[in-house]
């Protein structure tokens, strides 16, 4: 009897694996479960960040609605009293242009060759926004034989950026299907969303240079319906070249 007690108790007395396999898979679980409240916090946090972003982002929006309705108004407004008074309304220089590049590089000399590399326009259907200034109008001045460009509007900037706008991200062509690509490059100038890069770019912001820099050169498709048949005659004579002034838009949309 005192043998089968003995015999009993030597085998239900743990060892020292017995022991340690228990603790070591309790701090396994409790490292997991650790692991798991981290991540779930870290989920929280950053759900609770991107809800506050998108309010944020929702109410610059409104913002920019309501700048440009009031825009739109008061220049109404101005070429009615110019109406009433019997004068002209003469609305402000434009301080934006869009060029494309509508023609090739055969014969084309080395100082347009350089201004047409400046202004990244390095194929035909290239098109970027430039600001206007006295240097850029005279580059565009020399280039003109080569690109077809005006005044393009909101809903033209809207447009391309919104359909073929790409980014430069470490000298690579991105497409801007996320606001974080557009916040990791230009937040630090304010521009954390596709409303903002339009608004920075449609209003000539402080920061135009930058968010201009950061879009690729659009990649744009012929025209539907194709060219005008003296497509390398100036637009005033009946072809594309030069400076079309608001009717840039309709070329827009028919090679968006």
């Amino acid at each position: 009897m005192s043998d089968y007690v003995l015999t009993l108790t030597c085998r239900t007395v743990p060892t020292q694996n017995d022991v340690l396999v228990p603790e070591t898979l309790l701090k396994k679980r409790k490292s997991q479960e650790k692991a798991r409240a981290e991540r779930a916090a870290e989920l929280e946090k950053r759900k609770k960040a991107n809800k506050e972003k998108r309010g944020v982002i929702f109410k610059r929006a409104e913002k920019y609605v309501k700048e440009y309705r009031d825009a739109e108004r008061e220049k109404i407004r101005l070429a009615r009293l110019a109406k009433q008074d019997g004068s002209f309304y003469i609305p402000a220089e434009a301080k934006l242009i869009f060029v494309i590049r509508i023609k090739g590089i055969n014969k084309i000399p080395p100082k347009p060759r350089k201004i047409l590399q400046l202004l990244r326009l390095l194929q035909i259907n290239n098109g970027v926004f430039v600001r206007v200034t006295k240097a850029t109008a005279e580059m565009i001045k020399i280039v003109e034989p080569w690109v077809a460009y005006g005044y393009p509007n909101l809903k033209s900037v809207r447009e391309l950026i919104y359909k073929r706008g790409y980014g430069k991200v470490n000298g690579q062509r991105i497409a801007l299907t996320d606001n974080s690509i557009i916040e990791e490059n230009l937040g630090k100038y304010g521009i954390i969303c596709m409303e903002d890069l339009i608004h920075e770019i449609y209003t000539v912001g402080p920061n135009f240079k930058q968010a201009s820099n950061f879009l690729w050169p659009f990649k744009l498709s012929n025209p539907t319906g194709g060219f005008r048949p003296r497509k390398f005659k100036h637009f005033i004579e009946g072809g594309d070249l030069g400076n079309r002034e608001e009717h840039i838009n309709a070329l827009i949309r028919q090679m968006n």
